[in-house]
Parts: structure tokens; sequence; C-alpha cells
């Protein structure tokens, strides 16, 4: 059986460590915060006390973490993964990062003899608990099939999108869509209800009908009841936007709607609301029609 590193264990990479114990794979896990592998250590998996623990001598390793910077500081810091990579060993990274540091970490270890995988997920908290998540996945075929069985015990779908770097550059895409559909949730939400309809049956009628959506069916409940527990961040979020908007710079794509929907995540993420899951972004249309959506 493969023996796994697990980098990362937050809303995401927790249950998507602990399916990898149930699949019967040998787990290492580490996390900054030590006390998040406690829950991990119990279901059979190994406590890292550094990266370089972590990482060495396994034949795969997986890294979960926000944003670029954690990235650089995991891979390439002293005691970071490239140093301990061992000849042969692939690397999944299923974090949502700029395409452009994909490439760079891709090259930077198949010169040390590994392989890399850019994989990221959509299915938030859910379906990394469900073991439901859908891969996007950059990177040489050959290395993403023999990491199939460690795909397959965290997801039900994964997706080959081209060459390192198109799944980082897929799940910007995706996550543009998820923020402006987010955004179409609260706007029809406060017409609807600003016009004296009651949510439930709006939200009734938008599940039945043209306009109905993943996100309405994820969300559409959490802003009713104004449950803005965590699945997945505003904040996080919102610096998907931002990556998405610099992605779709560099590619000349104009992109008002992604623009619109960022500068209302950035009103959300200032009224304090980064660590609310990303439907809160309603707040700020039910600050403007002077009501909760659910009341």
């Amino acid at each position: 059986m493969k023996q796994i590193g697990f980098i990362g264990l937050g809303t995401m990479g927790a249950p998507m460590a602990s399916n990898l114990l149930r699949a019967g794979f040998q787990v290492t896990v580490y996390n900054r915060t030590a006390a998040k592998c406690d829950p991990l250590v119990t279901e059979g998996a190994t406590a890292a006390a550094s990266l370089q623990a972590a990482s060495e001598g396994k034949d795969v390793i997986i890294t979960m973490v926000s944003n670029d910077d954690s990235i650089r500081e995991i891979y390439y810091g002293p005691e970071g993964i490239l140093e301990a990579l061992k000849p042969g060993a692939i690397v999944i990274d299923s974090s949502t990062i700029s395409p452009g540091l994909v490439k760079e970490i891709a090259a930077a270890f198949e010169n040390k003899g590994g392989h890399f995988l850019d994989a990221p997920v959509t299915g938030s908290k859910p379906g990394a608990v469900e073991g439901t998540l859908v891969f996007m996945v950059g990177g040489s075929a050959d290395v993403i099939e023999a990491s199939r069985d460690v795909f397959d015990a965290m997801g039900k779908l994964l997706l080959h999108m081209g060459e390192n770097g198109s799944g980082a550059a897929a799940k910007l895409a995706h996550n543009a869509m998820v923020g402006i559909h987010n955004i179409a949730l609260a706007e029809g939400f406060s017409i609807a209800v600003k016009s004296g309809v009651p949510a439930d049956k709006f939200l009734e009628l938008i599940r039945n009908g043209s306009a109905g959506s993943k996100q309405v069916e994820l969300k559409g409940r959490k802003i009713i009841e104004s449950d803005f527990s965590n699945q997945f961040s505003l904040g996080l979020m919102l610096k998907d936007l931002k990556l998405a908007t610099a992605l779709s710079d560099a590619s000349g794509v104009p992109t008002p709607a992604l623009e619109l929907a960022k500068s209302l995540f950035q009103a959300g993420y200032n009224s304090g609301s980064g660590e609310e899951d990303l439907s809160a972004v309603v707040k700020t249309y039910e600050a403007w029609i002077g009501r909760k959506i659910g009341e």
C-alpha cells in the first residue's frame, strides 16, 4: 500500500485525509497547528513533527493549503517538500493557486526526479466529508493513472484538463462562476423578498425553474436560515476571485461579471464576514434592503 504524506488539515484537508485512511492507505499528516492532527491520529494516521518528516520516503504527497504564499513556504522552505522528495514520488496539490506558480513548481519537481499534479477540487466541505469531490487535474496522463487509487479514495470524478497549470486555470474559471452565481442568488432573493414574496416560496421556484443552479441547492436554505457556518469561506472565495481576475487580465479576457462579484465579496470581507461561509455575501444585500432574507 502506498505511503502518503498529507499536509494541510483545514476544512477540506482533514476529511480528505480521513477518507484516505478509510481506504486503507498509510497516511502521515502534518499541520502548522499540530492539534489538528489529533483526530486523524485516532483514526490511524501518524502525526509528523515537521514538513520533512511528513514528506520523506513517501510515495505520494498531498498538499491542501490556502494560498500561493503558503505553497511557496511548504515547497521551497529549508525543510520543505522539495528537499525531502524521494525519486519517483508524486506530489498532488489540491489547493487553489495561480497557474504560473503551478508551472514553476512542476518544473522544480521534475528536475528533482519527482512528478507534480495540480489537482484542485470542487465540492466544498460536504464533498470532502462524503468522498464525492471532483478533481480537475493538470499534468501527465501516466502520472494521473498511477495515482488513480488515491483520487478514487477522496472523490467521485477526476477530469484531466491538460498539462500542468490547466487544473489550476479550470478551478479559477469554475470559482469565478461560483462567485457570480452566489451574487445572482443573493440579488434574486433580495428582489423577491423586498417585493413581498416569501423566501421559502422563491427558493422553491428557483429550485424548479430555469434559474436553478448548484449554488441554489447548496446555499439557498443557508441564506434563508442565516446559517453561515463555513463550508467554503467568503475569504477564500475572494482570494480565488482575485486569482481569476489576474488570470483573465493576463489572457486578455474581459470579465465584467467577475469584477462585480469580486467587489461584492470584498465588501463582505471588509464588513467582517471573511471566516463565514461564502453565502454570507448576501449580508451586503440584506443591509441594502433593510431586512434579513428569511424574516
